[in-house]
């Protein structure tokens, strides 16, 4: 919302001067700021207040959402002298839009099949979904082939919400924290009864009130995993740590995507990980790819030899004949594989 403190939250969390004033729509334009915390730099940026009628594009509405669907998670500062008004004003304007505060997807798995008409199953009980409202759900979609599980009760806008996946405006699923700002103007009972709400943190900007704990708030509903690497006979660099999220696609905090972040080129020549941390019993352990990693490991990245890529490309060879399998392999075939791995 304009004038709830934004741009003076922005300047105490980071230091970044973005202009504040008693009148509304003081920011104009997204201003960004940088917190160091724990090591990682999480960019936080300083949007245009929203108003009512923003999902039709009012006070230039459908701009800050636009922006607002790429962010990690969204930071609602509130005023918290209005109650809960604008908590519910700017959430359902968000949900105007296909932005999903503090939901996850449905677990509904919808599947286009050429034909066989509808083919309904579910793992558990159903109160709303039955196979007679999805049919009548899809026929408006005009999906008449189609394969659909559900795993969850779930309602009719949750499948309204599958099925709008590959529409012109996806559903975006964000985390939100709802900051109450200007507590010190509330009474004690009052500021108690915000504090209690479901994502919530309150705050006063001007006189420096539980910002640490929002802080604090921020990282812990980030779920961020920091990996530090590791050269062979060095010690770790503890500086520059591999940062993961799940926001950003990254479903696991597998040893896999540690290396996708670190380069993508790593995984082809990617043979084993020594793993020191939380996620192994004894250190340091030899890991697989597919390894589960937690915060604060450290991961040393063993590469492949020219000679075990060699092997990976054309297996162990008997003559002519691939160990393992009855496929002839043609001697110049291998000797053409052998050079390109050379000269890389």
């Amino acid at each position: 919302f304009p004038s709830v403190g934004k741009s003076s939250l922005l300047t105490a969390l980071t230091g970044v001067k973005s202009e504040a004033a008693a009148y509304e729509f003081t920011t104009l334009t997204c201003i960004p700021g940088v917190i160091y915390y724990n090591d990682c730099k999480i960019q936080l940026l300083d949007l245009p207040g929203i108003i009512k009628g923003a999902a039709q594009g009012k006070g230039r509405g459908r701009q800050v959402i636009a922006t607002s669907r790429s962010a990690d998670m969204i930071m609602m500062v509130l005023d918290a002298t209005k109650d809960d008004a604008q908590r519910i004003m700017l959430t359902k304007e968000l949900e105007d839009v296909g932005i999903r505060l503090n939901k996850r997807r449905p677990q509904i798995s919808i599947t286009k099949t050429k034909t066989g008409g509808l083919k309904y199953n579910s793992t558990c009980k159903v109160t709303e979904l039955t196979r007679d409202v999805v049919y009548s759900i899809l026929q408006q979609y005009k999906i008449f082939n189609v394969d659909v599980i559900i795993h969850e009760d779930a309602s009719i806008d949750d499948l309204i919400d599958v099925l709008e996946e590959e529409g012109a405006a996806p559903r975006k699923y964000c985390r939100c924290i709802y900051v109450y700002n200007k507590i010190d103007m509330l009474r004690l009972a009052e500021v108690d009864a915000l504090a209690r709400l479901e994502m919530s943190v309150v705050v006063s900007v001007s006189r420096k009130l539980n910002l640490d704990f929002l802080l604090e708030r921020l990282w812990d509903e980030m779920e961020i995993v920091r990996v530090y690497t590791k050269k062979k006979g060095e010690f770790p660099d503890f500086k520059d740590p591999i940062v993961i999220t799940p926001q950003r696609g990254n479903k696991t905090f597998t040893v896999e995507n540690a290396v996708m972040l670190l380069h993508k080129s790593l995984l082809e020549d990617f043979k084993s990980a020594m793993v020191w941390g939380a996620s192994v019993k004894t250190m340091p352990v030899v890991c697989g790819i597919k390894h589960l990693l937690k915060d604060e490991d450290v991961l040393q990245i063993m590469k492949m030899t020219q000679a075990e890529k060699v092997r990976s490309l054309t297996g162990k060879k008997t003559g002519t004949t691939v160990a393992g399998s009855n496929i002839k392999v043609d001697a110049k075939t291998l000797k053409e594989k052998k050079e390109k791995v050379l000269r890389s």
